[in-house]
């Protein structure tokens, strides 16, 4: 049985990861969902610094202790915490119909964790931003982007909330993982019943346009509807304008191109267009 792996913290884009995951089971064929919450040390400010420089000895031991006291009272509510979140995902999920949940809560941080729990998932859900995001200035979770790219399965980044999909545009330049995600959405259940955009930003490449029809041949094949949009200019203002006068529901990219689209993760055309769009994101490696 396919299975899906979602990962929450709580934040304002939980509720939306419960939901594109439900939607991905019930494209998957019924895929079970195990939803984990990682308890990072790292976000909470330690307690522990030492204030006790010109305390005497006993007034010092006495310090000390309420420290590690209120160390373990911070561990315990963080705990508390964690399992209703884990809580409320179930009963999210399970209202959605989903049947089969799991749901986790281990210790360490996400994005170096996250290897070890994607190893028997098909697909991974996570916010666009989470508890440590600055929202105001449109910055993405601090650990989006190092899941990214620590994934080998595809990675769907909610958006704030669900909405209905119906339309997806594949972001086309004819790298490795452009070519990975067309044979995935070819092969997996997962965007089936959608219509199919191919965008390919360029031209006078006869290499990536032989490739980019193959493409269409390929997903047309497949049972899709295929439209192609073949534009000149910047990818990031392309990829945009694509999505708004298209009302295109949902990006599919890769994570690491391989022309205009090239740059890394980090400071990216693919960040850019996770920041800016307001619909998810559908990324491969």
């Amino acid at each position: 049985m396919p299975n899906i792996l979602a990962c929450t913290d709580g934040s304002q884009y939980s509720h939306s990861v419960y939901d594109h995951a439900a939607w991905a089971s019930r494209q998957m064929n019924s895929a079970s969902i195990h939803v984990i919450h990682m308890l990072n040390p790292h976000h909470e400010k330690p307690a522990t610094a030492n204030y006790s420089g010109c305390i005497g000895l006993g007034a010092r031991s006495a310090l000390l202790n309420e420290l590690v006291e209120l160390e373990a009272a911070k561990a315990k509510i963080a705990k508390k915490r964690g399992q209703a979140i884990l809580e409320d995902a179930t009963t999210h999920l399970k209202q959605a119909g989903v049947a089969q949940v799991q749901a986790d809560q281990w210790h360490g941080k996400l994005s170096d964790e996250i290897s070890k729990y994607e190893r028997d998932a098909d697909l991974v859900v996570i916010g666009k931003r989470g508890n440590n995001a600055d929202f105001e200035k449109g910055h993405l979770g601090s650990n989006l982007e190092r899941v990214v790219r620590s994934c080998q399965h595809p990675v769907l980044v909610a958006s704030r909330a669900f909405d209905k999909m119906n339309t997806f545009v594949l972001a086309y330049d004819g790298g490795s993982s452009a070519q990975k995600a067309v044979d995935y959405v070819a092969n997996e259940p997962l965007l089936k019943g959608m219509h199919a955009y191919l965008l390919y930003v360029g031209s006078g490449n006869a290499k990536i346009e032989a490739s980019l029809a193959a493409s269409e041949a390929k997903l047309k094949a497949a049972g899709y509807e295929v439209t192609i949009e073949q534009r000149d200019g910047e990818p990031e203002s392309i990829i945009s304008d694509v999505v708004a006068q298209d009302h295109i529901d949902l990006l599919v990219m890769g994570a690491y191109g391989h022309s205009s689209i090239r740059q890394f993760i980090v400071g990216s055309t693919t960040t850019s267009m996770i920041r800016t769009v307001k619909i998810p994101v559908l990324l491969f490696r």
